[in-house]
């Protein structure tokens, strides 16, 4: 049964105006390595800490700027947002189809809530909390291309002309700010598209990047503004002492212009200064990979003395979200990859920036460091430092466009020495995919910032980084569902074992599960309850 909203009732949970307070009882575990009678062991200690939980309910007015505003992603994203808020529908050769946000997590999927008379009750993903409606949402952003959004749409060639042409008036006044540009840091052959840049030292770039900024949200009257970078993979830019390694180490390197601190490494620097100065209400998130964000200890630093909220590195909409599913399946499994071999071939700007080798080195680690959580989680199959042959290729023909066709090859060992081969083809539809996933993190992005939590423990260094898709999305439902006071979903359906044990049958209405992970996780718990433990629940809230 779908229902479209609820509320939760509970001694832990205040509704007021403009507010909800919830008290979370998190349940987690503690590790200790100690002597007893003579010898080590480890020890697992059940451990429970009070959160608090205050979310915001007021839905501000909220802008967007994309950093490379005019690229596919941009003009796709934009494009589908007016044909949801305008309602169009147009003809392709199969039907007369209607705008929706297929692809999105916060707009298309849902969560269990419950049982209603032996039937499972799921409710809109978005329904947990009150959420920015992506209609309401104004665009704008920076791109070294001049070109109106409406060209920008014709020339990326992702959606139907039939649309286009409806999306034309709309969009013909969208004309992106000049962005910053440096042929160092992208492929040779972006300098082509490169007629609407910023002038001058870095320090001058980010005056104007803050200018464009604070004009944007006094212009548009938006309470929030999320900034996002879709622009170009840019190159490796390693950590440098003295030059980005602190983060006076990091603004004093833009003040001496030095070559090496790229267009990104600019623009999150303003991000973070823009954002700590407007109070929190300009997060920073990267889509594509140049390890800037990953490894810039002195950006980093600085997002954490100025409480400012950055991320990303490298987003998967494709193939390499596929990976993240498929590997994660095989490990949980007990099934060991041996060899994973992703080849692609796309024909989009994307794909002819990653035809230089300093652009494609970026995108090939970030595409191969995916798997990493997964094997090292399963130190049965792997040894230390094991890891399977991954190979990565990237292919630029201009004839398929955004259409980018991805052939994966996955070799695992399985029982008594045998050997298991799974070859996929994929044709991903680059923006496509790619545009539902960008709304999603703008939208969580603002949501985050309504949000506070405190609690009685400290914050350990280290967060692990998690790669695994189902683990992600179960931390993202599982946190949303603390705000308002809802335990964790654990997929146990006890309630319905229990009564069988009592009644030496199986209820009437006992829900079937068939989706594996879902599996997975009710017999993991189901175990760890006879031992003491909670359900594991992928929020990692120590760390948060």
């Amino acid at each position: 049964m779908f229902i479209e909203k609820f509320k939760v009732e509970s001694p832990n949970v205040r509704y007021a105006e403009d507010e909800i307070e919830a008290v979370y009882h998190y349940e987690t575990t503690e590790l200790v390595h100690e002597s007893r009678d003579g010898a080590y062991h480890w020890i697992v200690k059940p451990k429970t800490v009070r959160y608090n939980f205050k979310t915001d309910t007021r839905v501000p007015k909220l802008g967007v700027m994309l950093v490379g505003w005019g690229g596919n992603n941009g003009s796709t994203l934009t494009a589908g947002v007016i044909a949801n808020r305008e309602g169009i529908s147009w003809a392709t050769k199969d039907k007369v189809q209607q705008a929706n946000y297929f692809g999105s997590l916060t707009q298309a999927s849902t969560i269990r809530v419950g049982s209603f008379n032996g039937e499972e009750i799921y409710a809109p993903f978005k329904s947990l909390l009150p959420m920015v409606n992506p209609d309401d949402i104004v665009f704008g952003g920076w791109d070294i291309s001049n070109m109106n959004l409406a060209d920008a749409m014709a020339r990326a060639m992702v959606l139907d002309i039939d649309l286009q042409k409806q999306l034309r008036p709309y969009m013909e006044s969208m004309v992106p700010l000049p962005g910053i540009f440096d042929p160092d840091f992208v492929a040779a052959n972006q300098s082509g598209r490169a007629n609407s840049v910023i002038k001058g030292t870095k320090t001058e770039q980010v005056q104007q990047i803050i200018k464009d900024i604070r004009e944007f949200k006094e212009k548009t009257k938006t309470d929030k503004v999320v900034v996002l970078w879709t622009a170009n993979t840019e190159r490796y830019s390693d950590v440098i002492v003295g030059l980005n390694d602190t983060m006076e180490n990091l603004m004093a390197s833009l003040e001496k212009n030095e070559a090496e601190i790229s267009i990104y490494w600019i623009d999150i620097s303003i991000y973070i200064v823009w954002d700590s100065l407007c109070a929190g209400e300009c997060p920073f998130y990267q889509w594509e990979p140049s390890k800037h964000l990953c490894a810039g200890y002195g950006l980093i630093e600085m997002a954490i003395q100025r409480n400012t909220l950055i991320g990303g590195d490298d987003f998967k909409s494709g193939q390499t979200k596929m990976k993240s599913v498929l590997v994660d399946f095989l490990v949980g499994a007990g099934i060991k990859p041996t060899s994973i071999v992703s080849y692609n071939h796309l024909g989009n700007n994307d794909g002819m920036n990653l035809s230089a080798p300093q652009t494609f080195r970026s995108k090939e680690i970030s595409k191969s460091n995916v798997v990493d959580d997964m094997v090292s989680s399963n130190g049965i199959l792997y040894e230390t430092g094991e890891h399977p042959d991954h190979v990565i290729v990237i292919k630029y023909v201009p004839y398929v466009g955004d259409s980018k066709r991805a052939m994966d090859e996955y070799t695992s060992e399985i029982f008594m020495g045998g050997k298991s081969t799974i070859v996929l083809h994929n044709t991903c539809e680059d923006s496509l995919l790619a545009a539902p996933i960008i709304l999603d993190l703008v939208l969580l992005a603002e949501l985050s910032s309504r949000i506070q939590l405190k609690s009685d423990g400290e914050v350990p260094p280290g967060t692990p980084v998690v790669n695994a898709l189902s683990k992600q999305r179960a931390m993202l439902e599982n946190v949303l569902r603390a705000c308002i006071g809802l335990a964790p979903e654990n997929n146990m359906n006890l309630e319905y074992k229990t009564e069988a044990a009592s009644k030496t049958e199986v209820p009437p209405g006992t829900p079937v599960v068939n989706a594996l992970s879902k599996q997975r996780a009710m017999l993991e718990n189901v175990l760890r309850a006879c031992i003491g433990l909670a359900p594991e629940n992928n929020m990692n809230l120590e760390y948060k």
